[in-house]
């Protein structure tokens, strides 16, 4: 009777393999990360490094930022590690993004739209200081043969309303700052 019962589940089997079957593959399935790259053409170098300032004083320079990402990102600039000795109020700053210009010359610099006005280093350190506070914000379209975009930083020893001993007492003060851009992905 064993016997018997294990031929008729061998047949059994026998035809239920084969009946009809069909499949399909995707094959090859991966996951790669993308990558965001972000540079300037400031080789390193400080856009000011001014000595010497005198009431009324100004200066401008302009920065290409470069973006060589393989996703989309958006870029936009903030203020960190303001050093404030006594010049935070009076150095005002007016930042345009636009395109030409570079770290070497601002001629040819085209900006997207009209500068804002001037704030402190003072009060710009207290409103711009990490991404999320962030201004001038760039959508890159995630090209990572390069896509770029160029600033124009204006910069004035602003003393106006001041009193003559108000502005005497200026003399020897100092401040400095690290201007940032980041990148990053939605």
């Amino acid at each position: 009777m064993p016997a018997a019962l294990v031929a008729a589940g061998l047949l059994t089997w026998g035809w239920s393999a084969a009946a009809f079957t069909a499949q399909t593959r995707n094959t090859g399935d991966s996951w790669a990360t993308g990558s965001v790259g972000l540079s300037d053409d400031d080789q390193g170098l400080a856009a000011f490094s001014i000595a010497n300032v005198l009431p009324g004083d100004s200066g401008t320079h302009c920065i290409t930022v470069t973006s060589k990402s393989s996703v989309p990102g958006v870029v936009k600039l903030y203020l960190a590690r303001l050093r404030a000795d006594g010049l935070e109020n009076n150095i005002t700053i007016a930042t345009e993004s636009g395109t030409g210009g570079s770290f070497a010359s601002c001629a040819g610099f085209v900006a997207d739209a009209p500068a804002d006005p001037a704030p402190s280093l003072k009060s710009i350190a207290a409103t711009t200081f990490n991404y999320a506070t962030g201004v001038l914000p760039w959508a890159t379209t995630g090209n990572a043969a390069g896509e770029s975009k160029s600033y124009r930083v204006t910069w004035v020893f602003d003393t106006a309303g001041l009193t003559q001993e108000a502005i005497d007492a200026l003399q020897g003060k100092s401040a400095s700052a690290d201007v940032i851009w980041e990148l990053q992905t939605p």
